[in-house]
């Protein structure tokens, strides 16, 4: 058994359960893009959350025990992605990113985005053309240091 193992089980509770994430989130008591990405094996759950889940997804005391686990973080499984939705966010990041970095410095100074500090926020943004997706990023900007 191993944390993949436990993502799959979860992925195939919710589809037989009709589950949504967001009432995951909801029972969890935190944010329905930080529970996603926990339930999907990129974030630990503390031992409160992992009973919850292991409630929700009927895991097993050992499989609850492996969503405590450090995950291995950014474990997309080939280097440029080949899902569609997620491409495009490649894509976003290779068109825009040098414009994202140039504006960051010019606002805070040589730095980065922390995406630990971080918050996430998906909803859908109804349109008369067609619903748009709303994303919001936050992350703490972290100074680099003179030494």
């Amino acid at each position: 058994m191993n944390r993949n193992h436990v993502t799959e089980k979860i992925i195939t509770q919710k589809v037989l359960k009709g589950i949504k994430w967001c009432e995951v989130a909801q029972k969890v008591g935190l944010s329905k893009e930080w529970v996603t990405s926990g339930c999907l094996g990129q974030m630990a759950f503390n031992e409160e959350q992992s009973k919850i889940i292991g409630e929700l997804f009927e895991l097993t005391q050992e499989e609850q025990k492996w969503l405590q686990v450090v995950p291995y973080k950014g474990s997309l499984p080939t280097a440029v992605p080949t899902d569609p939705l997620i491409y495009r966010w490649y894509e976003i990041v290779n068109v825009y990113g040098t414009t994202i970095k140039e504006l960051i410095h010019e606002e805070f100074g040589d730095g980065i985005m922390s995406a630990i500090d971080f918050s996430m926020d998906i909803v859908r943004e109804p349109d008369p053309k067609g619903d748009r997706v709303n994303v919001v990023l936050s992350g703490k900007f972290l100074p680099y240091k003179s030494y």
